[in-house]
């Protein structure tokens, strides 16, 4: 591509032999991003291009047969690493200019062609740098195309997904198919608190590596909501391969992550999420490289509640069959897994209700609320932003309870059967319930409605 990009940008290629020297040698290469330095590279060394400015920019581009240059992904930790290595500027292809721009204090050049490069480098005459308004083009494009209001009932799940949103809970819906699980988790990210334009950045980076940023939107501007099918092997949702690629939960990272028909998931693909649901990164370790990406996702997973599909096929199945179907789930991801709510197929009288919704807006005040009543309470400890990230010492420190507390708690874990892992949970929901109310203190009430979303941990559940 080089040689021909030179020849038919009516420059001379050499006969001779030249050597491109991509150090250090121990890093793995990989994409057509050297096109346009090892071109520029060439015509410098063989007199063709004469220029003092070369030493000042980071190039990056691809280039075609006749010379164009076209864009390359990952542009955006590019230019994050060309300005922290003190380049003036960087030039890069026109579509990939936007993207580059948002990262401000460097200089951006965007070219057509290999010839406009080079007049550039040696023109005397000053180019003005192509620039963004970020702060316009993020406002722009944060919209969601669903909000709350299009569905129809199903109040006790919009509370239950409220208190997961307020509490960066992760939540498991449970329910026949055609009772609206799909649907109430697509608007889960219009519930969230909008993104804040160094959480875009970081989210736009992981997308900017794998080449998913679309040219018309450089940023992303909204969480992300990521829907891997239940076919997904585990490299896909956790991310790897040669080259170390990222992964489905890293694309989430910000946003939320729906595993639909969760039961259908390979088992040790569940399982790899393991580590990366406690620890918010994900260490991809291949023999010529390791890397680390961010995946601090919310996880929306739904299931039926038995192999069947519809409740009249239910009675077909004994206990040990419901039983061996649930155990497709693991303990150690159940246990990671704070809300577990039943959603019940919508009544007609629901349906036709011509009674108007609660909008996502009004949902997402009360949420921003309680996240600012968290982030209050955790001011000064690292890595602790919401009620779902605490460990059992903030537990104790932070979800403390009464005496009429404390025997409701043990009134519900010997009756109805709860397992010793939803102590803890019950605990950090329900300190999410009482930031709902801005409540300084932990009630009976809100024990007692926490209670009511550990149904996956009772005996008799079914």
């Amino acid at each position: 591509r080089t040689s021909s990009a030179i020849k038919n940008s009516m420059f001379h290629f050499p006969v001779r032999r030249y050597t491109v020297n991509l150090a250090p040698a121990d890093v793995k290469k990989e994409g057509s991003g050297f096109d346009l330095p090892i071109a520029v590279g060439i015509l410098s060394e063989t007199s063709q291009l004469f220029s003092d400015k070369i030493k000042d920019f980071l190039f990056i581009g691809e280039l075609s047969l006749d010379g164009r240059l076209r864009p390359v992904p990952g542009i955006l930790p590019i230019t994050i690493e060309a300005r922290r290595n003190g380049f003036k500027g960087i030039i890069l292809p026109v579509e990939n200019a936007s993207e580059a721009a948002i990262v401000g204090d460097i200089d951006v050049y965007p070219f057509e062609n290999l010839m406009d490069v080079v007049d550039f480098l040696q023109s005397a005459k000053e180019f003005a740098p192509f620039k963004v308004d970020v702060k316009a083009m993020f406002e722009k494009e944060r919209n969601y195309p669903f909000d709350f209001s299009d569905v129809k009932g199903q109040a006790e799940v919009k509370r239950a997904m409220e208190i997961a949103a307020a509490g960066s809970h992760n939540i498991i819906m449970i329910g026949l198919p055609g009772s609206g699980k799909t649907m109430l988790a697509k608007r889960l990210p219009t519930i969230l608190p909008p993104l804040t334009l160094d959480e875009a950045l970081e989210t736009t980076k992981i997308h900017s590596i794998a080449g998913l940023i679309p040219t018309e939107n450089s940023i992303i501007s909204t969480r992300p909501f990521r829907s891997p099918h239940h076919t997904a092997s585990d490299v896909s949702l956790v991310g790897g391969g040669p080259n170390a690629k990222p992964g489905e939960i890293s694309f989430a990272h910000n946003g939320v992550l729906f595993l639909d028909e969760l039961t259908e998931f390979k088992k040790n693909v569940l399982e790899v999420m393991r580590q990366p649901l406690e620890d918010r990164v994900v260490t991809i370790s291949r023999s010529k490289i390791t890397v680390q990406y961010p995946c601090n996702f919310m996880l929306v997973a739904a299931m039926n509640p038995t192999p069947a599909g519809s409740q009249k096929e239910a009675s077909m199945y004994s206990d040990y069959d419901i039983q061996k179907y649930l155990s497709k789930i693991s303990g150690p991801i159940l246990d990671r897994i704070d809300l577990h709510i039943h959603v019940n197929p919508v009544k007609y009288q629901e349906l036709s209700s011509k009674a108007e919704q609660e909008k996502s807006e009004s949902i997402r005040h009360r949420v921003i609320m309680a996240r600012e009543i968290q982030l209050s309470r955790f001011k000064g400890r690292k890595g602790l932003f919401a009620n779902s990230n605490m460990s059992g010492k903030e537990i104790r420190e932070f979800c403390s309870i009464g005496s009429d507390c404390e025997e409701l708690m043990k009134t519900a874990i010997t009756r109805l059967g709860l397992s010793a892992r939803a102590y803890d949970r019950i605990l950090k929901v329900s300190r999410t319930i009482a930031d709902l109310e801005s409540s300084q203190n932990i009630s009976t009430a809100h024990i007692s409605e926490a209670i009511q979303y550990r149904s996956l941990d009772r005996t008799n559940w079914i």
